[in-house]
């Protein structure tokens, strides 16, 4: 399996629930964790902290997220089952974001600094997590792949809101009007 990118229209699908926790299942878990450990290598300068299901065009309600999103060396991750937002709250906060699926566009999002979900992990238990900050903003990216949104839904039309990330690592804004507006590999139905 491969990540998939922007166009692909799998990327813009709603998931299905996960009914039953089986070894298929814990086997799309198993590639996902690969898949992420992989382009992890292949990008020196960036972190894999998360992955859905939908980008290995896998149409399951299923992510995963790095159990220490500042250390790069810990290839840890927890595995989310039918993961749902119970409740947003706290200040607006925007910040940078990428994804596997969105190559070398990076964009600053707005979204709470805290969350509550309730979802089942691999073994079966349910859980609900109180998250701030990163793990906040990276679970509800990853809950949006589930519906079909990707980050560059929420700053479609906000032009200083883009970036691509040079050969040094950092990021550099890019140009809306030449790079993003009318973009059909960003935005296929625009």
């Amino acid at each position: 399996m491969n990540i998939i990118t922007t166009p692909d229209p799998r990327l813009r699908q709603k998931s299905t629930k996960v009914g039953v926790i089986d070894d298929g299942i814990k086997d799309v878990i198993a590639e996902m964790l690969k898949n992420s450990l992989e382009w992890e290598k292949d990008h020196p300068h960036e972190l894999s902290a998360a992955m859905a299901a939908p980008q290995l065009g896998i149409n399951k309600r299923i992510i995963i997220v790095r159990d220490d999103l500042d250390d790069k060396n810990n290839n840890s991750f927890t595995a989310l089952i039918n993961p749902e937002v119970i409740k947003t709250e706290g200040k607006t906060i925007t910040d940078y974001e990428g994804c596997l699926s969105v190559p070398e566009i990076y964009g600053k999002v707005p979204r709470p600094e805290k969350c509550k979900v309730k979802a089942i992990l691999e073994d079966g238990t349910p859980v609900r997590i109180k998250a701030e900050g990163y793990l906040a903003r990276t679970l509800l990216h990853e809950i949006d792949h589930l519906d079909g949104i990707l980050f560059i839904d929420h700053i479609k039309d906000v032009k200083d809101a883009f970036y691509i990330m040079n050969k040094k690592g950092d990021l550099d804004p890019l140009d809306y009007d030449k790079h993003i507006k009318g973009n059909k590999e960003l935005f296929p139905d625009d």
